[in-house]
């Protein structure tokens, strides 16, 4: 029977479009919801749809909600996805008030609200940072003192790690919410000294189908504060190595204790120089920042169809060797302005062009992009190799030879 799927969200981040045409390659009935009118949408998306719907806005819940009820009709959707963080929420909201499987809005507000997330994962055993939750900017200063310093302030419903900040004393905090605003929830947690790492999943009904681990280089809140760095994002071939056994079983276990049914989740955890394996966060939807594409590349399969099939059919029947490490590298100009030059790039390719099976750079002329505002900053390369150190050398590499100049 042809199943009715609704996505939230399908135009933007730029992921997006590829999880609508591979839902709609398995013969689902693909219909949408967003901000944009029908005719701004991806061509991708467009021959992907069976209805459209346009709303105001997707963080206004119950006016959504009260449009797509009009808007479905008789209508009835087998699922209702979203893999934008800004939509978990609402997602959750019509999944309740349209009777469709998946999370509810209390399920999915523990992968959301980071302070609910923490106590869950603290109750059923597992290490989670030591965190207070300050209602607004002002709360932030007792609760900066009960965890003491070093600390890291987040928004309680933040992304990635745009607002979040490391914080050595108050008058850091004092400055941080400056930056950040002091009219929202923070959470104030513990500083973990640590490598970072990602555990991500395609789960069926609970269940790990499909497991992956990343390695940030360095770690996303130093990389998204120092403008010369390159970050990396290195996905591992042989993830199931030993040394990653206790991040693994702590990824499972925080799967059973926000009781995750199917669908992409990313975790990002920490390991410490004395091995203690600690919790960070988890979101109930893919990695961004073409983080996919580098499973998709490491693995040569399609993680945007793959994900489809379990979701919607209950099915998980890729077949595939994991043959390669896979680094992404972000690169951000020099300068303000257009993009006048790149220099580097033709050096890199005769060295190591069979190892880099994408490049996405600015064009020359194209205005450089805000690169506190996002990862993807100027352009960013792919690189993969079957050897970990390899990968990370032509990585760094690409990070050092190649330059894009503004002005």
């Amino acid at each position: 029977m042809t199943k009715n799927v609704l996505l939230l969200g399908c135009a933007y981040p730029p992921e997006l479009p590829y999880f609508t045409r591979g839902t709609a390659s398995l013969g689902a009935r693909v219909y949408a919801i967003d901000m944009l009118p029908e005719n701004q949408l991806p061509q991708m998306v467009r021959e992907s749809l069976s209805g459209y719907c346009q709303v105001p806005s997707l963080t206004d819940e119950q006016s959504a909600i009260d449009i797509v009820r009009r808007w479905a009709g008789s209508t009835t959707f087998d699922r209702i996805e979203t893999l934008w963080e800004p939509c978990v929420l609402l997602a959750g909201r019509l999944r309740d008030a349209l009777g469709a499987p998946g999370l509810s809005y209390e399920q999915a507000l523990r992968f959301r609200d980071k302070d609910k997330m923490k106590q869950a994962v603290a109750e059923a055993g597992l290490r989670t940072p030591h965190h207070q939750r300050a209602n607004h900017g002002d709360e932030a200063f007792a609760a900066a003192e009960q965890v003491g310093f070093p600390a890291c302030l987040k928004p309680i419903a933040g992304a990635g790690s745009e607002n979040t900040f490391r914080i050595d004393s108050m008058r850091d905090l004092e400055n941080a919410l400056a930056k950040a605003g002091r009219d929202r929830e923070y959470n104030i947690e513990e500083w973990i000294e640590a490598e970072e790492y990602t555990y991500d999943t395609i789960c069926i009904d609970g269940r790990p189908v499909f497991e992956n681990v990343s390695w940030y280089r360095p770690r996303p809140l130093i990389g998204r504060s120092t403008e010369w760095i390159s970050p990396q994002t290195v996905t591992l071939r042989h993830f199931d190595d030993p040394e990653f056994d206790e991040g693994r079983t702590l990824g499972r276990n925080v799967l059973k204790a926000l009781k995750q049914e199917s669908g992409f989740t990313h975790m990002e955890w920490y390991r410490k120089s004395d091995g203690e394996v600690v919790f960070g966060e988890i979101a109930a939807r893919p990695p961004g920042a073409h983080t996919v594409d580098t499973m998709n590349f490491a693995n040569d399969i399609d993680l945007f169809r793959g994900w489809a099939d379990a979701v919607v059919n209950g099915k998980w029947d890729l077949d595939f060797e994991r043959r390669y490490n896979c680094a992404i590298i972000f690169k951000r100009a020099q300068g303000q302005g257009h993009i006048r030059r790149i220099e580097g790039l033709d050096r890199l390719l005769a060295s190591f062009g069979e190892h880099i099976p994408a490049i996405e750079l600015l064009p020359i002329g194209a205005h450089r992009r805000d690169w506190v505002k996002t990862l993807l900053s100027d352009g960013f390369v792919f690189v993969r190799h079957p050897d970990l150190d390899t990968t990370c050398e032509i990585a760094d590499r690409v990070g050092t030879d190649l330059q894009l100049y503004a002005g």
